[in-house]
Formats: structure tokens, sequence, C-alpha cells
């Protein structure tokens, strides 16, 4: 078995009570079977097309900090296990897992876990995130996926054509940014999840069977 330096997870949805829907559940359960020594870095905060759960105290449930939750009750060591809580999207997910943990810790040996609705779109992203210069790292990236069979197949159907739609675009972006600086400023002017003004307001429109995938 590869002994990976870490294994990320991207998020897919939180609930209310900080409950995790079963398609989140069955990447966070093959992480554990596959950790190793490594770390286990839990991504997101949340989706722009719904807002977040709130805890007893009236503070965000993240998506990242339920998942991490979810590992500790399954017997991971709290500290093999790292939480991301700025990102809103795939895009996102790579960027924050590779600038806020991947290059400091120098983890270079990933494992990329998700869903199969959302894999090809995830590997899209994080191959391409992980090219952008300058790299600190040779990393090396491998990608594994996992089925769903509580998700209902109209869902997963929804959800499908609503990746490829997204991976459909995807390919202008990569063609216009070959580094991180350029990426960051994109990142930070552009994408309406996490610029100045579309930041907190910038809940994206999609139909209510989709949206239950989030």
């Amino acid at each position: 078995m590869q002994d990976y330096d870490a294994i990320l997870v991207p998020g897919g949805g939180v609930r209310e009570g900080g409950l995790l829907p079963s398609w989140v559940q069955r990447r966070l359960d093959r992480a554990v079977q596959l950790r190793g020594g490594g770390y286990i870095v839990t991504l997101s905060a949340g989706t722009t097309h719904r807002p977040p759960p709130l805890d007893n105290s009236g503070f965000p449930i993240f998506e990242s900090v339920a998942a991490a939750r979810y590992l500790i009750d399954a017997g991971v060591p709290p500290e093999n296990i790292l939480t991301e809580t700025c990102s809103y999207d795939t895009i996102g997910n790579a960027f924050f897992s590779r600038v806020i943990h991947v290059d400091p810790q120098g983890l270079r040996r990933l494992l990329v876990i998700t869903s199969d609705f959302h894999l090809p779109r995830t590997q899209a992203v994080f191959n391409w995130m992980y090219s952008l210069e300058p790299k600190s790292l040779a990393y090396e990236l491998e990608f594994e996926s996992v089925s769903d069979a509580s998700m209902p197949p109209d869902l997963f159907a929804d959800r499908q054509q609503k990746e490829q739609k997204s991976l459909d675009g995807f390919g202008k972006l990569t063609s216009q940014i070959s580094t991180i600086r350029d990426c960051h400023r994109w990142l930070f002017t552009e994408h309406e999840a996490y610029n100045s003004a579309g930041r907190g307001s910038s809940q994206r429109a999609v139909d209510s069977s989709t949206l239950r995938s989030y």
C-alpha cells in the first residue's frame, strides 16, 4: 500500500447538526482505510449554493470541521488531521490545500479522494492547480473515487450533468493562468466566491434537485 504524505478529501456538503451526507462519509471512510502514517486534510468551508448550518451557539459549521469530527470519532488522532476552512468550491479546495497545508508542510505524495460524480472535475482542477509555477515540490498526485449506492439515481444524473457543464468551461481558465500568482489574482478579484464584491453574497443558483447533492 502506498504511504502518502497526505490524503486530501474535498468537501461535499454538511447538514443541520454537523451531519455529513452519505457520499462524504464514504470519502472519509476510504481515507481512514488508506491513511497510513500521513495526514488527512479535510477541505472546504462550505458552498456558495446554500448557507451553512449553525451550531448551538450560532456559529457556522464548516464542512471540513464536521469532517474532522467524523474522522476523530472513527479513531483518527486529531494531530493527524488538518482542516481547511477557506474554500467554497473545487478550485478553492485545490488552491487552499496547496498554499495553506501542502507547501508549508512539504507534503509531496498526495492522494485525493472524492465521489464518482465529482472525480473528472476534481482531477482536472487539482492537476492544474498543482502544476502552477513556481512549484515548491515535485508533487505526486493520485486520485481515487468512491461510489454511493444510497444516492438516488436521478440526483446522481443531475449532479453528473452539472459537473460536466462546469468541466467544459474550465479549459478556458487553464489556458489563461499558468502561475500561482496569476491564480491568486484571478481568485480574489474575479471569482465571485472570493472577491471583495461577491464574498458573502455569492450564492449561485442551481436547481432544487441538484442542490440536494451539496
